[in-house]
């Protein structure tokens, strides 16, 4: 496991990652970063309600891409891949670390 730093909205996120998705988590959260920059008014939001804003965005875009490939994929089986299963668990605990801020 990695620690890494994020940038988000003027704000520090410390973030665990598996080893080697340092750049790929970093990249996520420059994409997450530029969402808040481009909604009006954040730089004055709440955390929550900034990374709530950022992250509706960002669902919506997936939505639109999903119709845009005219299906919404299927449900996949469980995967074996164990540093993929490092990579979810990591990303769960960040969302719960998140869900924890909003919250609060």
């Amino acid at each position: 496991m990695s620690n890494i730093d994020l940038s988000i909205g003027g704000r520090s996120f410390k973030v665990a990652c598996a080893a080697g998705e340092e750049e790929h988590v970093a990249s996520l959260g420059r994409m997450i970063d530029a969402k808040v920059a481009s909604v009006p008014g954040a730089a004055g939001q709440s955390e929550a309600r900034m990374l709530l804003f950022a992250s509706l965005m960002l669902a919506d875009e997936v939505h639109e891409a999903q119709n845009r490939s005219g299906s919404v994929p299927a449900p996949q089986a469980p995967v074996a891949d164990p540093a993929l299963a490092e990579r979810l668990e990591a990303l769960a605990a960040t969302l719960e670390k998140c869900a924890t801020a909003l919250e609060a």
